[in-house]
């Protein structure tokens, strides 16, 4: 099995180019990372954005590796970030798991390739951490979404999914 930690950071941080956009795993939080979040999380949930404290929880988290897509030259003050998604992995007697959650990407980016890219990459550090399956979940009206997940190679799964609210 390959070493979670390297997987995460190492290659993720020399990050994947998609035309005009970076894929870069978020390794601090700065005042663009945390106005990208107020802007792109309502466009995903109705619960409130996340804080810097929050956001500083979630990237400094070992089983976290958190995506973000930037547009720009990447000179200081050029970049938006105009997506994100958090890559979540983690040892089980089973194997490594891989969980991709809260992929979202801007309204104004859409249809650019952006989301596919995130995936790509998500999928790529992923293999590299010795997971071999990939899961996620995706609301029905999210259709978009789950067309490209289907392009990308994603199943459907015959599973029920449960919830305990807390």
């Amino acid at each position: 099995m390959a070493d979670l930690a390297s997987a995460q950071g190492g290659t993720a941080d020399a990050g994947t180019h998609h035309a005009d956009v970076r894929i870069e795993a978020c390794e601090r939080v700065d005042d663009v990372v945390v106005t990208a979040f107020v802007r792109l999380h309502p466009q995903l949930s109705s619960s409130p954005p996340p804080d810097a404290e929050t956001l500083e929880g979630i990237v400094g988290h070992p089983a976290n590796t958190v995506l973000v897509a930037r547009t720009g030259s990447g000179e200081a003050g050029s970049d938006e970030i105009v997506g994100a998604m958090i890559l979540v992995l983690f040892p089980l007697p089973s194997g490594v798991r891989a969980w991709i959650e809260d992929v979202v990407v801007d309204e104004a980016a859409r249809g650019r390739g952006i989301g596919a890219a995130l995936n790509r990459r998500a999928i790529e550090i992923a293999r590299q951490a010795g997971a071999r399956t990939v899961d996620l979940t995706s609301r029905p009206d999210r259709e978009a979404a789950n067309r490209l997940y289907a392009r990308l190679g994603f199943a459907q799964r015959t599973t029920n999914v449960y919830r305990l609210e807390l």
